[in-house]
């Protein structure tokens, strides 16, 4: 049960919004950095050298007609298996970066409903942190226990303000595509029913510093049917380093046939990278096609020679 329960915990959890666009908000509450003197903040951006400490706050807003209350703390983030999409570890889970750096003036705070309540956050840098971005946020998880959809199980929902602290050093963008497999789907018969290809490839930031890669497929050689280049979209926004992700996407009008090369080609930061899977694929018309023509030379050729042994027959 306990297992069930912590799972359900951590999706919930992983519902950062794709790009820092706002505070993060279910609807029902919100947890955003304290507006500075100057302009709102979507995110905490901090710069820091190593050993140091910092102090921030955030704003934990209650939107609903009820007394809320919440457990704060900072979590490291990652990036998603399954998509690539920004993550945070759990509250049980240990914190080994950010997570671990940095406190929230409480773990627990009571919002009155529809207010807001400000706690002050502490980020305390390792002397030996190493240089380069570090990401988590500050997640307020909700104490109450809610009953699971079609199960018995319970779940908390929490939701969490990004944090990018970038330590001062060396800044080094690396990048790498890893294990490129190129699987063409095509009809027996060319140009009959559908063609529908994938491509699929490991995402690998190498450096020290987050990257919005842009990602594209081209196939070389000699090839028939649809386009041979194409730029991918299933592409993670964020890839934090040291980050490996598996994608794969869909090509639905890849070429159908032919011959070459796959080579899959990422950019971002001034680093590009390629990752390549050979490509053969030979619909069976193509293939029986000149051992079918093969085969009617040879019928032909026998016909003509026994005509001509049986005309040279009848003349003797």
């Amino acid at each position: 049960m306990r297992t069930a329960f912590v799972t359900l915990l951590l999706l919930l959890l992983t519902s950062l919004s794709p790009t820092p666009a706002g505070a993060a908000d279910n609807g029902e509450w919100s947890v955003r950095p304290a507006d500075s003197a100057i302009t709102p903040r979507a995110a905490f951006e901090l710069p820091a050298r190593p050993g140091t400490t910092l102090t921030d706050r955030a704003v934990v807003t209650n939107a609903t007609a009820a007394e809320l209350t919440f457990r704060l703390y900072v979590a490291d983030a990652h990036n998603t298996e399954r998509d690539g999409g920004l993550a945070v570890r759990g509250i049980e889970e240990a914190q080994r970066d950010v997570g671990a750096w940095g406190k929230p003036e409480h773990d627990t705070v009571t919002v009155p409903a529809r207010s807001a309540v400000t706690v002050g956050l502490t980020l305390t840098v390792p002397r030996e942190a190493p240089p380069g971005d570090h990401v988590g946020a500050l997640v307020a998880v909700d104490t109450r226990v809610q009953p699971a959809d079609g199960s018995h199980l319970g779940v908390r929902r929490g939701v969490g303000a990004r944090i990018y602290l970038r330590v001062e050093g060396p800044r080094q963008p690396g990048l790498a595509v890893e294990d490129v497999r190129f699987t063409a789907r095509s009809p027996q018969i060319p140009w009959t029913g559908t063609r529908e290809s994938t491509a699929s490839y490991t995402l690998h930031n190498t450096g020290n510093v987050k990257l919005a890669p842009r990602v594209s497929l081209r196939v070389g050689g000699v090839v028939v049917g649809g386009s041979g280049e194409r730029r991918l979209a299933d592409v993670p926004a964020e890839l934090l380093p040291g980050q490996k992700v598996r994608l794969t996407e869909t090509w639905a009008g890849a070429p159908f046939a032919g011959w070459g090369q796959v080579t899959v080609t990422a950019s971002a930061d001034d680093v590009r990278a390629s990752g390549t899977d050979g490509f053969l694929k030979v619909p069976w018309l193509f293939a029986a096609g000149p051992a079918l023509l093969s085969a009617a030379w040879w019928l032909l050729r026998r016909r003509r020679r026994a005509a001509r042994a049986a005309g040279a027959a009848a003349r003797g």
